[in-house]
């Protein structure tokens, strides 16, 4: 990487602000998400001209009120300039009634790359019996399997979403916070820099045997995270009020010269979409990136949405690269030719 394209990723001040799942009934997904774990729907956008809706979620500080309706010019602004992340729930008009829709594709198949987003909580014992006694299913309660005190449930589109015991430092008084979104790497030594140079922070590095976990995020100014092979590492991710990107990878791939994960927009693998990141110019982050060699799902100028792209990183994820503050008076994320 050169050292322009370096200094120019670092001047775009790139913050992670989205995952996105297609969801097949958003009055499930979206009971699920705020009823359940309380999560808060800060924006919503609406496409019926393409037949599909957008609706963003965050999990927010307990007690801090959220005053705009989705859908509003002010609930833009939050959106596009909120230092945390969202999920993004994709809803395709129709799939709710579509008797003869199978549903979207959840990930952790053969070759998948998407495998879950997670939440921490206080106890995750706790809480499991709460989900299971409330009519949740489980693909793997706390005491099962060989790794102990975690659990898996299942959101409405059958995602997996993982629960983790938060630190008991940690000064969170939510009951539910959203910590993660997990990928499945090829090469680390590949993609851990590619993040890096987005201006994240590889926070833990976790060793499984045939398998390694690198945890990276977006740290708040100020904040400063412990060597990441250190006991400390694990302490410090727990803390962590907003989440990381868990990058795991099975150790042989990389030696593989055809190996490549399902990335999620494949036909039949349709599920996970993409993550996304706020930037300064999205013009000026393309150019770095073409710099790098980068391969694109669409650039700034093509389609009818303008001044928004998808990039795609070392395996292939697509990562929508979105203006902070948005564009124009309607703080859209795109603008359209005419303007």
């Amino acid at each position: 990487m050169s050292s322009d394209a370096a200094s120019v990723l670092a001047a775009q001040k790139f913050s992670w602000q989205q995952t996105m799942l297609r969801i097949k009934d958003p009055k499930k997904s979206l009971a699920f998400y705020q009823d359940t774990l309380g999560m808060t729907l800060v924006d919503k956008l609406e496409f019926p001209d393409m037949k599909f809706d957008l609706y963003f979620l965050t999990t927010l500080p307990k007690g801090q009120e959220y005053k705009h309706t989705p859908g509003s010019v002010d609930a833009h602004k939050f959106l596009w300039t909120m230092s945390g992340a969202t999920l993004e729930l994709t809803h395709n008009y129709g799939t709710e009634s579509d008797a003869d829709f199978k549903g979207y594709h959840p990930g952790n198949q053969e070759k998948d790359g998407f495998g879950h987003v997670a939440f921490n909580v206080d106890d995750v014992y706790a809480t499991s019996a709460k989900l299971e006694a409330a009519g949740f299913s489980f693909k793997k309660k706390p005491d099962e399997g060989r790794m102990k005190g975690l659990a898996f449930v299942y959101d409405p589109d059958g995602y997996w979403v993982e629960l983790v015991k938060r630190s008991d430092n940690a000064k969170i008084e939510n009951e539910y916070n959203l910590s993660q979104t997990m990928l499945r790497i090829k090469d680390p030594k590949v993609s851990v820099p590619f993040y890096q140079k987005l201006g994240m922070t590889l926070v833990r590095e976790m060793g499984g045997g045939d398998f390694t976990n690198y945890f990276m995020t977006c740290l708040p100014p100020g904040v400063t995270a412990p060597d990441p092979s250190s006991p400390e590492a694990s302490e410090f991710v727990k803390t962590l009020f907003n989440p990381v990107l868990e990058l795991t990878h099975n150790h042989g791939t990389e030696n593989q010269p055809d190996f490549k994960h399902f990335c999620g927009n494949e036909e039949g693998h349709k599920g996970f979409g993409h993550i996304g990141f706020l930037v300064e110019d999205v013009d000026t982050a393309c150019a770095a990136f073409d710099q790098l060699g980068c391969e694109y799902a669409k650039r700034p100028e093509g389609g009818k949405m303008k001044g928004l792209a998808f990039v795609k990183d070392p395996d292939g994820y697509w990562l929508e690269i979105i203006k902070r503050g948005g564009y124009g008076d309607a703080v859209e994320p795109y603008y359209l030719e005419s303007q």
